[in-house]
């Protein structure tokens, strides 16, 4: 699966306008980037913004990234992937996930195990196209799981030495997604404020700091807004040069893919020149 090296990750369609998410998709993909990932969280519903974001473009791939497996039974999954599918080949990617609000005693390996296996119950002999799918995937047991039951996984506020496990897990062939948060913002002070902010959801989760533990940090480091020593590593801050240089660690340690999200952008503006003067750095690369 050839998504390119670097796409764009945002939550920012998920608060606008139509209009406004038709015109900026486009402009990502005159810009030249290859594929477009979101996720399911705020309100607007995976697949119907999939298809209108499928409709606005011509050469982008689509990634929901992810769509949450509690949002809708297998057989509308299913359903609604192939419909995309066949109707825009081979530029849907269906992501997979837990996500969403935590359900004490249901254990996210075993939820979706029984998911996939209601998914391919529903398979259809001789498709007209093929679903893509993918897994959000942390530990080595969901790791296995995307290796064995899909094209491979989506990471999600990783470090790098997260990607590089995970390419050993997952082995040479499964394909292998990061997405990382970037901030242009030079002053460490400043720029470690603003990447808090985005981070205290998911310093203050449960299912997170375990990831956060698997990762390495202790709960002092976890604790209290995060270290230094975490934040830095969970968002790359400082200017261009800098930021592209971090980028591109992920893809030496294993990824195929970086799905790269701008943070720190005030709710009247838009990303769109720092996706700009990131797809002037990183896109060669996709090509």
């Amino acid at each position: 699966m050839d998504l390119g090296t670097f796409g764009v990750y945002t939550f920012d369609f998920e608060r606008q306008p139509a209009a406004r998410i038709r015109d900026s998709i486009q402009e990502l993909e005159a810009q030249g980037w290859p594929a477009f990932w979101f996720p399911e969280l705020l309100g607007r519903e995976a697949f119907t913004h999939a298809g209108y974001l499928l409709a606005s473009t011509e050469r982008m791939t689509i990634v929901n990234g992810i769509a949450q497996i509690w949002s809708r039974g297998a057989r509308w999954t299913y359903g609604a992937s192939l419909l995309l599918a066949d109707a825009y080949p081979d530029r849907h990617v269906l992501g997979l996930g837990f996500g969403g609000e935590p359900r004490p005693g249901t254990k996210p390996v075993a939820a979706m195990i029984e998911y996939l296996d209601q998914l391919d119950t529903l398979q259809t002999p001789n498709p007209v196209a093929g679903v893509r799918r993918i897994l959000a995937a942390y530990g080595p047991r969901m790791l296995e799981l995307a290796r064995d039951r899909s094209a491979g996984a989506q990471t999600y506020h990783v470090n790098v030495a997260h990607t590089a496990r995970a390419r050993e897990i997952l082995g040479p062939d499964a394909f292998l997604a990061v997405e990382h948060a970037v901030l242009f913002e030079s002053d460490p002070d400043r720029a470690r404020t603003l990447a808090r902010e985005h981070l205290h959801p998911y310093l203050t989760t449960p299912y997170n700091v375990a990831k956060f533990r698997r990762l390495g940090y202790s709960d002092d480091e976890i604790a209290g807004g995060g270290s230094d020593r975490i934040v830095d590593d969970l968002v790359f801050w400082g200017d261009l040069d800098t930021i592209v240089h971090k980028l591109r660690a992920h893809v030496a340690a294993g990824a195929d893919h970086v799905a790269v999200q701008v943070i720190g952008i005030e709710p009247d503006q838009s990303a769109l020149p720092y996706w700009r003067m990131l797809g002037e750095a990183l896109l060669p690369e996709s090509a």
